[in-house]
């Protein structure tokens, strides 16, 4: 069998003994397993402790394939700490992450794979993150059709508190125990929830958490909140609520909405209970209970400004008004989203001022795209062209200040008549496909 037909033999299996464990997996990898697994891997990742890149690994590849192969089948792998660095947060504090090694990356990779055809015919429609054929897109915009559709009006904006350095790897294990006994595949997993950080030279060992920068860390951390969350919303919560409900889950990162104020007061109240007993907690200052109607009891509108707007995947999410006077669901780039981006803006610009304008125009050209490719969605068209206007003015700031010139807006201005920096234009559009900015 070649590689397609192997995972679709997984999936099909998977599909028709849903109560079945996985007991023999690791026969399928071979080395066009491995091959397409390398190639899933991003090639411009910083290295992990060995130093190792992609370029060099890939200089004697067959070799270190075959040997990677070997050593996994043969249960003489050894997972690597992960290299601890850090990233700054929008509040001022860093964000830990872990950094494996490439080889070690392949390895996941290879085993991500063999589980991701199981997994896919168990996760259910509200999962949206890190899975194939599922965006952030699509998450946003099955939220605003609940809200637009579905008469949704009260919140549980979900906030879990360290999520994924808060898994109980006991409580993992067992739940991977219901679709997976193959000890090939369970001793790489245990091997690498037990790798641990290293830090100034010190190695920590961990009971918590799934790989930190891991590739296969989003998939734990998919199965374990399939089981705590997922299945507990749809099986247990929903039947037992008047109105309508629904959950949309990216990661770690969900939203409840309901159509009755009372069910998502019931919902809230049990929803601590039951990460609790999964070794979880929801965070008190982020987890918020929204009240989303956009009118008040009495007729008078909901203002934006008194709590009733929530964020959700880098999306503040308010009622606002259509061009023909219908109350619509508004998706605009958070402010915290937004004074990010133009940060890094700037940060480039400054730090890249003495190239050509040529140059500069390329690579701001290209991060115009890539904000685009997120937050162009409809009803963000105001930030999409204002966010376009900023880039113009920090870019000419800093031109002006090269070699004590004064570069004049009226210079750029003309520089830009000829060379444009991408126009602003909705790319995701979620409701009629002809729609313009608004």
């Amino acid at each position: 069998m070649n590689l397609s037909t192997k995972r679709q033999w997984i999936a099909d299996m998977a599909r028709a003994n849903r109560d079945r464990a996985f007991s023999s997996l690791h026969h399928v990898i071979d080395m066009e397993w491995m091959s397409e697994a390398y190639g899933q891997v991003r090639k411009d990742g910083a290295p992990g402790i060995d130093g190792v890149t992609a370029e060099t690994y890939e200089a004697h590849l067959e070799a270190n394939l075959q040997d990677l192969l070997g050593r996994i089948r043969s249960g003489r792998y050894v997972a690597p700490p992960v290299r601890r660095a850090y990233i700054p947060k929008a509040d001022g504090s860093q964000r830990p992450l872990g950094i494996p090694t490439f080889e070690d990356k392949v390895a996941q990779r290879a085993i991500a794979m063999l589980l991701e055809p199981i997994y896919e015919e168990d996760f259910l429609p509200c999962s949206y993150g890190f899975r194939p054929g599922r965006s952030a897109h699509d998450a946003l915009r099955d939220l605003r059709d609940g809200f637009m559709t579905q008469g949704l009006r009260w919140v549980l904006d979900i906030d879990i508190r360290k999520y994924f350095d808060s898994i109980p790897h006991g409580t993992l294990r067992s739940f991977l125990d219901r679709r997976v006994t193959d000890g090939v595949v369970r001793r790489m997993i245990d091997k690498w929830l037990k790798a641990g950080v290293l830090e100034n030279g010190t190695t920590s060992r961990t009971t918590e958490g799934t790989p930190q920068g891991g590739v296969i860390s989003p998939l734990l951390a998919n199965i374990y909140l399939h089981y705590v969350l997922d299945e507990w919303f749809e099986t247990v919560v929903r039947p037992r609520l008047k109105g309508r409900c629904i959950l949309v889950r990216y990661a770690d990162d969900a939203v409840m909405a309901f159509e009755d104020h009372l069910s998502a007061k019931r919902a809230l109240d049990v929803l601590g209970k039951r990460l609790d007993r999964f070794g979880l907690s929801l965070h008190p200052d982020k987890t918020r209970f929204v009240d989303f109607r956009f009118k008040r009891p009495g007729g008078n509108r909901h203002p934006a400004t008194d709590g009733t707007a929530f964020n959700f995947l880098g999306f503040t999410h308010v009622w606002g008004t259509s061009r023909n006077g219908k109350n619509v669901v508004r998706q605009v780039t958070a402010k915290d989203r937004y004074a990010r981006v133009l940060s890094a803006v700037s940060k480039w610009c400054r730090e890249n001022r003495g190239i050509s304008v040529a140059a500069q125009h390329a690579h701001l050209s290209r991060m115009v795209r890539g904000h685009y490719a997120y937050y162009a969605i409809t009803g963000n068209g105001r930030r999409i062209r204002w966010y376009l206007h900023q880039v113009e003015r920090i870019w000419k700031k800093w031109l002006s200040r090269r070699g004590g010139d004064n570069f004049l807006w009226s210079r750029l201005r003309q520089y830009l008549d000829r060379h444009p920096l991408p126009k602003a234009r909705i790319i995701h559009k979620y409701v009629v496909a002809s729609e313009a900015l608004p």
